[in-house]
């Protein structure tokens, strides 16, 4: 059985420079044509919800999305990242926080696929949830 569990350190500091990354990855591979297949192999639960009791116990977003997301000047690197954020957050408030796989599930085109994959028992059903329906996810 394993352990670690991403809802606890969900948006933390690495997890704002990892999908940052990715965000500006995904939108470069977005330039060409060719389709592209997005590979995860710790998926987790693909969303995270900053307000249940798992993120407050450590509350580790704060020092990472938390400090983004109040900055009234936001960098042109960090704007596509920050869009997809903002998508599952329409409202002011900071709640709802895009694992890799919602990240990367932004940028898939008609033609791009996505393949994930989690281990941990409690976070299969909601990320099958989380995708349920789209055929460009398996």
């Amino acid at each position: 059985m394993l352990s670690y569990q991403h809802s606890y350190h969900a948006g933390n500091f690495a997890d704002v420079h990892k999908h940052l990354i990715l965000s500006r990855l995904l939108e470069a591979l977005q330039r060409k044509d060719k389709p592209f297949c997005y590979f995860e192999t710790h998926a987790g639960r693909g969303r995270y919800n900053l307000t249940e009791a798992e993120a407050q116990k450590t509350a580790e977003y704060r020092q990472g999305i938390g400090r983004l997301w109040e900055q009234a000047q936001i960098p042109d690197l960090a704007r596509p990242y920050l869009a997809a954020i903002q998508e599952l957050n329409p409202h002011a408030p900071l709640r709802y926080y895009p694992g890799s796989p919602a990240v990367a599930h932004r940028w898939l085109r008609d033609q791009d696929r996505m393949q994930l994959m989690e281990l941990h028992p409690q976070e299969v059903q909601p990320l099958r949830e989380l995708f349920r329906g789209d055929r460009r996810v398996g």
